[in-house]
């Protein structure tokens, strides 16, 4: 599995786009080179698998700016079926950029988010206190700003990290900026809720519940991760303090909105079963018809009482900070998770949880 880690080599920064063969268990990579500088943030885009998102700083008269842009991988590496080459022998390919997202007026960018549902053509920007939504055209190589709205209070404000709805239809993102989480509706970019000290410290990543409308996540600095319903904000739903250092990133899964991953730099990724605040909190609900007559006073019991939240497993195969964890949006009994010294780990769902939660 080292062998096969991204690793970023001297001074070239580079994306590397990864195959996972599940039926032989190995991790194919192909390099793509980055030249416009150091990434710091990637967002693929739900529609066209070929096009992705970046932040990255560039430096610019002494000064570090971080700007994102739009790109396009070789149409040779969007089928997902490419051999890994021979490392010693391979050239790594370049992006091709298809426009710059221009945050001149705005400030330093912190993350790009995409329509969830959409067609690819609208893609939000969070730069210092500014929330950018931007039109793609002409075959996503221009940008055109379609809207924005800044934080107002004291100090300087900056947002940290944001995520789209798939609810509602698309038309509510959620940001955080310090330890307050804000909700805003894209169609008048007004903030329709407030979370005010969400977290003790600043808060690093929410996701919403692909399920279930109101419900969203968030972790941070106070090695909390915590579940939100957004009509009722002065409390959280449920608290998890299972870290022992700052939580980066919190990840439903896309399909069992129970399992819940959590990644942190106490080098450990959390596997989560939030069954008691999920879309089936009395587990995987079976119609009548399908329940025989021995089975039925077995089933009334265990329908009763809603499952208990549990850790499933505590992955401690990374030996640094873990920064970024995710599931497979094609497998959702697989997930993956990266730390700062550039290990790649995939993990599955264990075994049994799965027929549990299937049968």
């Amino acid at each position: 599995m080292e062998d096969d880690a991204p690793v970023i080599y001297g001074l070239e920064f580079q994306i590397h786009i990864i195959d996972f063969d599940d039926e032989n268990n190995i991790i194919n990579k192909n390099v793509l080179l980055h030249q416009a500088g150091e990434i710091w943030h990637i967002s693929a885009s739900p529609a066209d698998r070929g096009v992705l998102a970046t932040c990255y700083n560039r430096t610019s008269d002494s000064k570090v700016l971080t700007c994102a842009a739009v790109w396009r991988m070789p149409k040779e590496l969007e089928s997902g079926s490419h051999e890994s080459p021979d490392d010693s022998s391979s050239t790594a390919q370049t992006l091709e950029l298809l426009c710059h997202l221009d945050n001149t007026a705005h400030g330093n960018m912190a993350c790009v988010v995409w329509e969830p549902m959409g067609d690819g053509k609208k893609i939000i920007s969070l730069a210092d206190n500014h929330i950018l939504l931007w039109d793609l055209q002409e075959s996503s190589s221009q940008a055109v700003l379609a809207s924005s709205a800044s934080l107002e209070g004291k100090g300087q404000l900056k947002f940290t990290s944001g995520r789209w709805s798939p609810h509602h239809n698309c038309t509510q993102v959620a940001t955080a900026n310090d330890t307050t989480l804000r909700g805003w509706d894209t169609r008048s970019m007004s903030q329709i809720y407030c979370i005010e000290n969400a977290h003790g410290q600043l808060v690093r990543d929410l996701d919403f519940n692909p399920n279930k409308q109101y419900y969203l996540a968030s972790c941070g600095d106070d090695c909390k991760v915590k579940f939100w319903d957004t009509r009722n904000v002065t409390e959280p739903v449920k608290t998890l303090e299972e870290h022992s250092h700052w939580v980066w990133n919190v990840r439903y899964n896309h399909s069992h909105d129970q399992l819940v991953l959590t990644g942190s730099s106490d080098s450990r990724v959390i596997l989560s079963n939030m069954v008691s605040i999920s879309s089936e909190p009395f587990g995987h609900l079976v119609d009548d018809d399908d329940i025989s007559d021995q089975e039925d006073h077995r089933s009334e019991e265990k329908s009763k009482e809603p499952l208990q939240d549990n850790v499933i497993a505590t992955y401690e195969e990374h030996e640094d900070s873990v920064y970024a964890v995710d599931w497979s949006s094609a497998d959702p009994w697989l997930f993956a998770s990266l730390s700062y010294d550039g290990r790649l780990v995939i993990n599955r769902v264990p075994r049994a949880l799965k027929y549990h939660i299937l049968l």
